[in-house]
């Protein structure tokens, strides 16, 4: 019995797959669950950073999906995904990504990290 060409790279893709270890992201923390200063975190995202970051869904719109952002070792741009790295992104701005440090104050950085948290 001959292999057939299309299924060879499938069975890569499929061994590949097991062996990076499909890590599934946990979902979010319902809104209905968020504390008092992840809930004004997630309003600080709905004012400022939601026209180009999606937080609680996948899909990418002019920046990239910020959901799951610290489940992963590293942000898309290849950085750790600290606070540090995120909060110097936000404030200074990266790439395509505006700097937006004369836009959040100290206390709405600090409830945008925490919500982040809870994607």
């Amino acid at each position: 019995m001959a292999i057939q060409k299309t299924s060879i790279p499938l069975a890569a893709a499929v061994v590949a797959a097991v062996l990076l270890g499909c890590r599934h992201l946990k979902p979010p923390v319902p809104l209905e669950k968020l504390n008092e200063q992840q809930t004004h975190g997630y309003w600080v995202f709905q004012s400022n950073c939601r026209q180009c970051h999606s937080d609680r869904e996948s899909k990418a719109l002019q920046g990239p999906s910020l959901l799951g952002v610290y489940q992963k070792q590293y942000l898309p741009s290849g950085a750790a995904a600290t606070d540090e790295r995120i909060q110097a992104t936000i404030l200074h701005g990266r790439n395509m990504m505006p700097a937006m440090g004369g836009n959040v104050s100290d206390k709405d950085m600090a409830d945008l990290l925490v919500y982040l948290h809870t994607l």
